[in-house]
């Protein structure tokens, strides 16, 4: 792992040389480098049918590299048709899906990005509306599919109620992350990030507030990391060794009972072992009601103790708005990356804008060079 100096930009004693931003120092993992440390978060789009990138995630995805982030990361991908959040959402479980993804990892890649894509399966939280179109479990005329989770539960009464998966059920889903990971990497991707934040299906198995299983799979954090672990192994498999291998991990259930840090800690560095390069630290998602402390930066002190205890490269997410609070974190070795999403919806270019902040003279495109102050 890297050691990051402190400070900015400011003369070096030695040679009288201004030092560049830790904001904005390449960051290497395996054969693949990172201009900056600025990533974009995955953010659903709703915005697909049958699971089909189109224009709408080219422009989106392509603008954000446009505007020097890194590395781009697409929305969470189905694995499964029926691991969709919603009818609307992105999916990468039909070799068809490929064409438009090389599409964009394409371009992403010609603006001198590093293209990313999340794997997911959205378990117990499956067939729902998306949230401009309704809440909870959607009508058998809009497409309402059969859910599936760790154990029978519902995420709350407004949800679809799930089956709990047998054995096969979950041998299956891991093949499914599989074959995704191997189409991801035919479309292009160079990193690929398995979500298991949020209340998602890899979460759902990690969390004894929805994992109560009485078999190798449920139980104790060893039994209930034991999903996630075959998924990473599995990817692992197919993924090239010069490509990175992210997780997103809810730090905390931030709810009595639920995964804690400690637990987090603990998982890190299994998947560490398991070939896993860094944890995108977030928390929740996984009970309707949990008291949250909502503030700038509320989840980097997850991603600073990961990163820490488990000895593992983080990101660090949520709130993170300024240039200088980004940099900070990087300088004072909280995490090794940022990832950014609603401040990347107000402004696609927010990395141009943070180096000129930080006093960082960074490649525009030549396209709008013109306009660089």
């Amino acid at each position: 792992m890297q050691t990051l100096p402190k400070g900015e930009n400011t003369p070096t004693p030695e040679t009288g040389q201004t030092t560049v931003a830790p904001l904005f120092r390449p960051f290497t993992q395996r054969g693949i480098t990172l201009r900056n440390r600025i990533a974009v978060s995955p953010m659903c789009e709703y915005s697909s049918v049958d699971g089909f990138a189109n224009d709408w995630h080219l422009v989106h995805l392509g603008s954000r590299a446009v505007g020097g982030a890194a590395l781009v990361m697409t929305e969470a991908a189905a694995v499964e048709a029926r691991g969709r959040i919603s009818p609307q959402d992105l999916g990468i479980y039909r070799d068809e899906h490929i064409e438009m993804l090389a599409r964009i990892t394409a371009f992403i890649k010609e603006q001198g990005a590093v293209p990313a894509i999340q794997l997911a399966h959205a378990g117990r939280k499956a067939s729902t509306y998306r949230p401009w179109s309704g809440q909870g479990e959607i009508s058998v005329e809009e497409g309402r599919w059969q859910t599936v989770a760790p154990s029978a539960e519902s995420f709350s009464n407004t949800y679809p109620l799930p089956l709990a998966m047998t054995k096969q059920d979950i041998a299956e889903v891991v093949k499914s992350f599989q074959v995704a990971a191997t189409r991801a990497l035919q479309a292009g991707f160079q990193v690929i990030e398995l979500h298991g934040a949020h209340g998602y299906l890899l979460h759902e198995f990690l969390s004894p507030l929805s994992n109560h299983r009485d078999d190798e799979y449920g139980g104790n954090l060893a039994n209930r990391m034991r999903f996630l672990l075959e998924v990473v192994d599995a990817c692992r498999a197919v993924w090239p060794a010069e490509y990175p291998l992210w997780v997103r991990l809810s730090s905390s259930d931030w709810s009595e009972g639920g995964v804690t840090i400690a637990d987090t800690v603990e998982v890190a560095r299994a998947l560490k072992q398991h070939g896993v390069d860094l944890v995108d630290a977030s928390s929740g998602g996984n009970v309707q009601k949990a008291s949250i402390p909502l503030a700038p930066g509320y989840q980097v002190p997850f991603a600073e103790q990961i990163r820490r205890e488990a000895g593992i490269a983080t990101g660090a997410v949520g709130l993170i708005t300024q240039a200088e609070q980004a940099n900070a974190i990087v300088s004072e070795e909280q995490a090794d990356i940022v990832l950014l999403a609603r401040e990347l919806l107000r402004d696609p270019y927010w990395p141009l804008h943070a180096a000129h902040a930080l006093h960082v003279d960074v490649k525009w495109p030549a396209q709008y060079e013109r306009a660089k102050l």
